[in-house]
């Protein structure tokens, strides 16, 4: 079993851990600590070493890579295979890397190393590791704890209300980059609308830094302000409803010349209805206008969203611009009809 030399850094203000698996032979080498003051680690793994391991390990010829260590507890957080091999070697003495940070970023950190090398973690370690990482660190988001544990995101989000540890509500969690984000992006995105419509002449990065989202978002949210649409997708708009305090829908204008954009779902499929049982539509051009209507009303959210997954991403651009040009004609086609109405009742 092979084994990439570490290098080890970590910023624990955050509580990041980051790991560099690349030769470095510039680095310090590692102390020779000897076995006998080194206590065994609080492993990830429920069953224990493997035997065979660590027989196979100490019957090698190779020696063995540093192990990790946690300075002020002298605890091992990464080798207790190659700690035990080396007692079976009859070694005095052991490689080691010290680790300057608390038991719980120490912990994490023999979850991930042990996840990117040596022998793989279980499924059950995994997640046994992944319900402790939630508790002693529950900022971070579904996404970094997966990331650490070799789960899947969704799991980890199902594993969270059944945390031991119920810590106080939390407005924002901490991703895989170290950046905060709110738990609630539409509250984001409402703040970024305000923003736009206070001061109309910021910068993407501005609006982003002061809205407290980033500048993919604040640009969404500036492209939906400026087609007369809702800062909020549909898929995050029922979810602000059910939030106390005012939603972006609640801050547009009575008077907007959008609002007759604003049709929900359930409202749009009642139209459509309605339109197909006039009479008066029956003509080749209410016909005509009626398919297209009943063709463009994909009202359920996640079919745009498996049309947007199936666009490739050199043709990303060209279906974006495509659409927009299409949206732009339906406006069109909206003022035209929203015009003869006025001029037939005038």
């Amino acid at each position: 079993m092979s084994y990439l030399p570490l290098k080890v850094t970590h910023t624990i203000a955050d509580g990041l851990i980051s790991l560099d698996h690349r030769n470095d032979s510039a680095r310090k080498p590692a102390a020779m600590v000897p076995t006998s003051s080194l206590l065994p680690s609080h492993s990830p793994r429920i069953a224990g070493e493997d035997e065979r391991h660590v027989e196979a390990l100490a019957e090698s010829d190779a020696p063995l890579p540093p192990i990790i260590v946690h300075r002020s507890t002298m605890r091992v957080v990464d080798g207790m295979h190659r700690l035990r091999a080396a007692a079976l070697r009859s070694q005095e003495r052991i490689a080691v890397q010290f680790f300057e940070g608390n038991e719980e970023d120490a912990f994490v950190l023999a979850v991930e190393l042990n996840s990117a090398h040596g022998l793989p973690l279980s499924r059950a370690d995994r997640a046994c590791a992944a319900a402790r990482i939630i508790a002693s660190h529950p900022q971070w988001s579904d996404r970094r704890i997966a990331a650490v544990t070799g789960l899947a995101a969704s799991s980890v989000a199902g594993m969270r209300p059944r945390s031991a540890e119920k810590p106080e509500q939390l407005t924002k969690r901490v991703g895989r980059d170290g950046r905060s984000r709110p738990l609630n992006p539409a509250e984001g995105r409402i703040r970024a609308s305000r923003l736009l419509a206070a001061k109309p002449g910021s910068t993407l990065k501005e609006v982003a830094e002061e809205s407290g989202v980033s500048i993919a978002t604040a640009k969404d949210v500036r492209d939906r302000v400026r087609a007369g649409k809702d800062p909020l997708p549909p898929r995050l708009r029922s979810a602000a409803r059910t939030q106390p305090g005012p939603t972006a829908i609640d801050e547009r204008p009575a008077d907007s010349s959008h609002a007759h954009l604003h049709t929900s779902p359930p409202d749009l499929d009642f139209v459509l209805r309605q339109i197909a049982k006039d009479p008066s539509m029956r003509t080749e051009a209410g016909r005509c206008l009626a398919q297209l209507l009943r063709i463009h009303a994909l009202v359920d959210e996640s079919k745009w969203c498996r049309l947007a997954a199936g666009v490739p991403g050199h043709r990303a651009p060209a279906v974006a611009q495509a659409a927009r040009v299409c949206a732009e004609q339906w406006l069109r086609l909206a003022r035209e009809v929203e015009a003869s109405s006025q001029e037939a009742l005038g």
